[in-house]
This record gives structure tokens, C-alpha cells and sequence, in this order.
């Protein structure tokens, strides 16, 4: 089952690279922010196993309702796209974020499929003072003996808002951003962002589903 969460978290888990948004106060630790949403996020899929075993799909309203306020979709979407960026006009763009949106949505509601109520530990906070990055360490604790999935949520500081935002998971060292990259990066090349926003729109149209044990 730890072998299917880490797969899991690496190909499909982009939600997770941008778990928080600008709405936060600029003035609050990224430390609690993580803490907050986690505790909100895991709770109510805890407080709502009947709905989702009846109906998996139910687990996209949670990540609508708890994460997607807070995911920020585009600064996710223009580090995937890299230097395609730059040459897409602005109605492009916009119809590429709208989709990976809809993707991220669909992502995290699948991976959280594979949560049975395991303990969520976020590392200690520590002092952000004068840094503009920051890497924060989660861990997700197996009930059996196995040794905890490693999550690092790597932050930036807005310098403009002096908000925090996560802009990158990593699950056992593999970032999230740079996979997408790689992947999306010969559609890009050979056929254009309009090739891979319809790939991208179709892939978040994947029902949710429960893996077998």
C-alpha cells in the first residue's frame, strides 16, 4: 500500500506543490498554514468514510471545498509550462490554468483515496526570518512498522504581498514540478499548449476511483 501512495504522490499529486494560496494573512508562518489545512483536509475525510466509500467522487467536493480556495494554480501552471510560458497569448494561458486547475482537483481527490487515517507529522516550526524559501518536511506514518512516505512542500515568499505560497512537493525526493515538466514537456514541444490543455482537461475528467487493498 506504501509503495502505491508514493507512485501515487508523484505521478498525480500536483494539488500537493500548491496547497496554499495568496489568501493567506502575509504575516502567518507557512509552518501554520500547512498545519491548518491539513487538519481541516484530513478531519473532514476522516468525519466522511461513508460518503466517500458510497460515492468516491465525494472526495473531490472535499478538495474543492478545503484545498482548491487555496491552491495557486497559476504560479503551478507557469512553472510546469516553463519557457512555453512566454509564447502563449493570454487567452492560452488562462484556458491551460483553467484545466490544470480542474486536474489538480482530480489528482489530489484520487491520491487521497489511499488515506485510511494514518497520522499526518509536520516537522517543527522554524524561523523564516530573512529567507525567502523554505522546504517543509511531512510525514505520513504507516500504522504497521513500514517506514513513513516523506513529503518536502518547498515555499516562496511573496515578495511583493510578503505572503507565503508552496509552489513544489516533493514525495521521496521527487519534485512534483520538475516531473511535470518532463512529461508535458514534448507535447509542448511538438504540438503546442492547445494539445496539451485538451490532454490535461481530459485527464482531470477521470472518475475517482478506490484502490483495491
Amino acid at each position: 500500500m506504501l509503495k502505491n501512495i508514493k507512485k501515487m504522490m508523484v505521478a498525480g499529486v500536483v494539488a500537493l506543490s500548491t496547497l496554499f494560496s495568496t489568501q493567506a494573512f502575509a504575516e502567518t508562518s507557512p509552518y501554520v498554514l500547512m498545519q491548518q489545512t491539513a487538519d481541516k483536509l484530513f478531519s473532514d475525510i476522516k468525519a466522511n468514510q461513508g460518503k466517500i466509500k458510497s460515492n468516491p467522487e465525494y472526495l473531490r467536493t472535499i478538495v474543492r471545498n478545503d484545498l482548491m480556495p487555496k491552491v495557486h494554480v497559476k504560479y503551478a501552471g507557469q512553472l510546469v509550462l516553463g519557457k512555453a510560458l512566454s509564447s502563449a497569448s493570454e487567452a492560452q494561458r488562462e484556458k491551460f490554468f483553467d484545466a490544470f486547475g480542474q486536474f489538480i482537483e482530480q489528482s489530489y481527490a484520487q491520491v487521497l483515496t489511499q488515506y485510511q487515517d494514518q497520522k499526518i507529522e509536520i516537522e517543527s516550526e522554524k524561523p523564516t526570518d530573512g529567507k525567502s524559501i523554505v522546504s517543509i518536511r511531512v510525514n505520513v506514518l504507516s500504522n504497521g512498522s513500514a517506514a513513513p512516505i516523506k513529503l518536502d512542500f518547498k515555499w516562496r515568499k511573496n515578495s511583493k504581498t510578503g505572503e507565503w505560497q508552496a509552489y513544489d512537493m516533493a514525495a521521496e525526493g521527487v519534485s512534483m514540478v520538475a516531473t511535470k515538466q518532463n512529461e508535458w514537456s514534448g507535447v509542448l514541444r511538438q504540438q503546442g499548449i492547445d494539445a496539451l490543455t485538451a490532454q490535461v482537461a481530459q485527464s482531470a475528467k477521470q472518475p475517482i476511483s478506490l484502490t483495491k487493498k
